[in-house]
Formats: structure tokens, sequence, C-alpha cells
């Protein structure tokens, strides 16, 4: 990795294996770095995670923080005011956020989202994915993270006059 991705995908307590294992294996295939704010809900071997990431886990430019303080502090980090929280609780759509190169896109643990602490840090920059069904809470965090990355791609590379097209590696 060169020391400056094209966006950096933050999982906050992460608890599911799966879902960071697939968010690591994006996060390759995209040239993102991943940071997970521990704890995590499962140990960094897990079958589980290693199955879900493959051989791309090798590939992956991951940071490690003890918590969210240490992530604050950590100099592999996005700046302070270019992390966008993904939440329900925001009424802001993702769509109408303008991503530049080097920002965070924040994920909270599948159960309960990120904290209020995190949340008063991320207050101007809250943002959340539309569903038509009102019923339903939320999708799957690695689905999220997904959706949330590549519309950031999609808007960076656009801003840097990149020319998209389908069957061609861009990046």
């Amino acid at each position: 990795m060169d020391g400056h991705p094209i966006l950096h995908v933050i999982l906050h307590n992460p608890k599911i294996p799966q879902n960071t294992g697939n968010i690591g294996r994006m996060c390759a295939v995209l040239g993102a770095r991943l940071h997970l704010v521990h704890p995590l809900g499962f140990a960094i071997t897990d079958a589980k995670l290693k199955r879900s990431g493959m051989d791309y886990w090798k590939s992956l430019d991951v940071a490690h923080h003890a918590d969210w303080e240490a992530f604050k502090r950590s100099p592999l980090a996005p700046p302070a005011g270019r992390i966008w929280l993904f939440t329900t609780k925001s009424r802001t759509c993702f769509w109408d956020a303008k991503f530049e190169r080097g920002d965070g896109l924040l994920f909270g643990s599948e159960d309960c989202g990120c904290p209020e602490s995190v949340h008063a840090d991320i207050c101007e920059r809250r943002v959340k994915i539309p569903h038509l069904a009102d019923s339903l809470r939320s999708l799957n965090l690695s689905t999220s993270a997904g959706i949330a990355a590549y519309e950031a791609a999609r808007q960076i590379l656009a801003s840097e006059g990149a020319k998209l097209e389908f069957g061609k590696n861009f990046f």
C-alpha cells in the first residue's frame, strides 16, 4: 500500500466474523484501508473470518485500534472532519454526501450500532442508507459497507476524471 488509500472503512466493535471477512475482502479489492476498533466479538484468527475473506486477507491494509480514542489518535486514521457515520439515526441520505479521497466510512456493531459518544464525535456527518420498507430496521453490515464504499469510490473517481467502465479495472 502507498499509505494513501482511496477510503477508510471503519468497523466499531464488529461482532460477526463473516461480516468483517466480507468487508475485508471488499476493502482489499477496492484499495481501502480497514480499521477494526476493538473489542471485537470474535478472534481475528476465527475460521469464519478467514473463510469469508478467503486469501484476500493477506492483501488487506488493516489497522487495529484498542478503542475509539486510540483510533482517533492513530496516524493511520482519516482526519476527524472527514469521517462519515452510517446510522439509522440520521435523516440525511448518504447520496447527499460529497465523498473525497481518504474519507472514512464508519459502521457500528451489528447489534447496536455506535455508542452515543461516537455519535457525539461525528454529529455533523451522520448519514443513512435509505430503504423502502419502513418496518425493517436496517441492512446487513457487510451489505451496507459495500453500498457505501462503492458509492464513495464512484464519486471520488468521477471527481478525479476517471472514466468508469464496466469490465475494466480503473483503480
